[in-house]
């Protein structure tokens, strides 16, 4: 028979965190194309006010331990994790996030969309919030318009005022980079407003060992905008990172 084939690193459960109004539809086809090497997870985060209190609820939905990646929201809530249980934590994808905390402009603009939602005009926020959520060729893309629009339906005005509220009190992660000991890829869309390459370049660099990966003509929903090649760079990070 020859020599053995040399054996393929050991997988484990994937969490898939998604980001503010968003849900499972966010990482449809990663977890698609990469359930046969692993298993996938979307965790629910619509049920807590806090980062801290987002993380809590997922780690709870998690087995003992997993690879994780977030998007947005979700590698807010992934830097928690880091903070609260890094041992659970096998290998770490942050996809178009940051470790800053917000800015008063931010605070300021949340606010103004926490409000929207207060008054019965919810339905109005996903729609104004398409031309930062997407690569600006892309907007008019009616496929991409219905999967934002559906997600933001699924989570509804309650939950969204609760996601916001976590993310414009997040805290500030920078200090804690340094200190991960886990294989690590960093995700960026060259074109994202909301979390700008700058910000992708920030944590790798402070990241021991990271890599950067940059995607192209491509906005904030990077698995949305970008679907096979996140889910190629996800594959690679799985098996060989």
């Amino acid at each position: 028979m020859g020599h053995d084939a040399p054996q393929r690193p050991q997988l484990t459960t994937l969490v898939l965190v998604p980001g503010l109004l968003c849900d499972s539809a966010l990482w449809a086809h990663q977890t698609r194309y990469l359930a046969p090497l692993v298993e996938c997870l979307v965790p629910d985060i619509t049920r807590h006010d806090s980062i801290e209190g987002l993380a809590q609820a997922v780690l709870a939905q998690a087995p003992a331990h997993f690879a994780l990646a977030g998007l947005s929201l979700g590698g807010i809530i992934a830097h928690a994790f880091m903070a609260i249980a890094p041992e659970r934590v096998t290998q770490l994808a942050l996809v178009a996030t940051t470790a800053r905390p917000d800015t008063a402009e931010q605070t300021a603009r949340r606010q103004r969309l926490i409000g929207l939602a207060q008054q019965g005009d919810f339905d109005e926020i996903p729609r104004a919030l398409l031309p930062t959520l997407l690569h600006p060729a892309r907007v008019a893309d009616p496929e991409l318009e219905r999967t934002v629009m559906a997600m933001a339906k699924a989570v509804g005005a309650t939950a969204f005022i609760r996601q916001i509220t976590a993310v414009m009190h997040r805290p500030d992660r920078r200090s804690q980079l340094a200190h991960y000991r886990v294989p690590t890829l960093v995700l960026c869309g060259r074109e994202d407003a909301i979390t700008p390459l700058v910000m992708a370049e920030e944590m790798a660099a402070a990241i021991p060992g990271s890599k950067l990966a940059i995607l192209e003509e491509c906005g904030h929903l990077a698995t949305l905008e970008r679907p096979q090649a996140v889910t190629a760079l996800l594959r690679h990070w799985l098996l060989y990172v």
